[in-house]
């Protein structure tokens, strides 16, 4: 059986994943909310392998590994650290992330290859590139939304590249305390 790849991202109403410069602290504002905080707690607990373009990797490698990520979230901080990583880059020589695999080929080929071979799921966090090449490739599974209660006005979509129409079916949805809504599709016919 293939291994399934999904995507899990956090978008604005507006339905940008970063503002004009890249930034994704939008997607931290929450006030408390149990609820949400045990949903990110279990989410990171998914299993599977966890795929990045070059710009998420190092800012996922820049913060999880550290004693801030620790004493703040723990348990995902314990996670994250530990699951296995591909990165794919082009410009990359090495990466130093534990349990990180880089991978430096063709992004298609690549991926077609970990979902036959790898056996476990897979799932992409940011690196909205690599979403949109592996959407236009129809190589994605599974989109997991969370909708944002924050308007940006400007900023980047996941799907800049993608040349034609994608149809997603909804397989769930779930509304947060703190405003977060989650949406869940799968490829359409």
């Amino acid at each position: 059986m293939m291994a399934k790849l999904t995507v899990f991202n956090h978008v604005t109403l507006d339905g940008f994943f970063t503002d004009a410069s890249g930034d994704m602290s939008f997607a931290h504002r929450t006030g408390p909310d149990p609820e949400w905080d045990a949903f990110v707690e279990g989410n990171a607990g998914g299993g599977g392998t966890l795929v990045f373009g070059r710009k998420t990797y190092d800012m996922m490698a820049g913060f999880w590994p550290t004693p801030a990520a620790e004493q703040m979230m723990p348990l995902v901080a314990e996670r994250m650290n530990n699951l296995p990583k591909v990165v794919f880059s082009r410009t990359m020589k090495r990466a130093s992330w534990n349990n990180t695999t880089l991978v430096t080929g063709d992004l298609g080929s690549a991926v077609r290859a970990l979902k036959r071979e790898s056996g476990e799921d897979m799932v992409i966090l940011g690196s909205g590139s690599i979403v949109s090449q592996l959407t236009e490739l129809r190589l994605i599974d599974a989109y997991q939304f969370v909708v944002d209660p924050v308007v940006l006005g400007k900023g980047r979509t996941m799907f800049e590249t993608v040349t034609g129409k994608v149809p997603l079916r909804l397989t769930s949805s779930r509304i947060f305390g703190n405003g977060n809504v989650l949406l869940s599709y799968e490829l359409g016919t």
